[in-house]
């Protein structure tokens, strides 16, 4: 069994915010599964299912970021579930917006979700999936920045930031954790850019090159033609000589 949580908070407030990443890929899993994650246990809304062949439990602490680990704990301790069957999914203004960074233990690395859950579990050895929300534009303090409304092109490419990450789970449960970084630690790529026409005097200089060659190659087909009218009329006045 695994418990997946998406790290987050509660409330309306909340909802579309750079800072609940974690919330919205749980969603995206629960659609996958077929699973609604609304039942109120272990400070957390809940659903459980089958995730790539697996029993899985997600979550969604409602107990605010900060203390995220108090939820991961009673929930670790309910299911007997061990550190490294405890899946974390969370925001990371460290990453370009939709990368994804998957590491199987470490430090917090400053997130105060992951700092609590290390914490309350008393282990750095829990996986761990961070999706990248971009860093915090000049000016703006970090609080008000990861708390911002996603909106325009940040959303939507956040949406696919979802599924990616979705997907990542999946291969961590299916393939293993070493199986998924090695597929998904990796910057999104970027669209290609597309050639910009050329300007109206790049046109008009490649049309005269092109008649100047085109001419060129006239000029000299002339002279061809001009050379071998030439040799056949000596060749006839020599034929004529021999027959005298």
């Amino acid at each position: 069994m695994y418990i997946v949580a998406g790290l987050g908070n509660p409330g309306g407030k909340y909802e579309n915010t750079r800072h609940n990443v974690g919330f919205h890929v749980i969603d995206t899993l629960a659609d996958r599964m077929g699973v609604r994650v609304d039942e109120k246990k272990h400070f957390a809304l809940c659903g459980k299912g089958i995730l790539a062949g697996q029993r899985v439990v997600l979550l969604k602490p409602q107990t605010y970021m900060n203390n995220s680990g108090q939820s991961l704990r009673a929930a670790a301790d309910f299911y007997k579930v061990a550190p490294e069957e405890i899946i974390v999914i969370s925001d990371d203004i460290d990453l370009e917006q939709g990368q994804l960074r998957i590491r199987l233990k470490g430090s917090a690395g400053g997130h105060n979700g992951l700092k609590s859950i290390i914490q309350h579990l008393g282990s750095q050895d829990f996986p761990r999936v961070r999706v990248g929300i971009g860093g915090k534009p000049e000016g703006w303090d970090l609080a008000d920045y990861v708390l911002s409304q996603l909106k325009g092109n940040d959303a939507e490419a956040m949406q696919t930031a979802y599924h990616t990450a979705a997907n990542a789970v999946e291969v961590m449960i299916s393939e293993g954790g070493d199986i998924a970084m090695n597929r998904f630690n990796r910057k999104p790529e970027k669209p290609k850019k597309e050639k910009k026409p050329k300007k109206a005097e790049e046109n008009g200089a490649a049309q005269a090159e092109t008649a100047a060659a085109e001419e060129k190659t006239a000029e000299e087909k002339t002279a061809e033609e001009k050379v071998v009218e030439e040799k056949t009329t000596e060749e006839k006045v020599s034929e004529a000589k021999g027959n005298e």
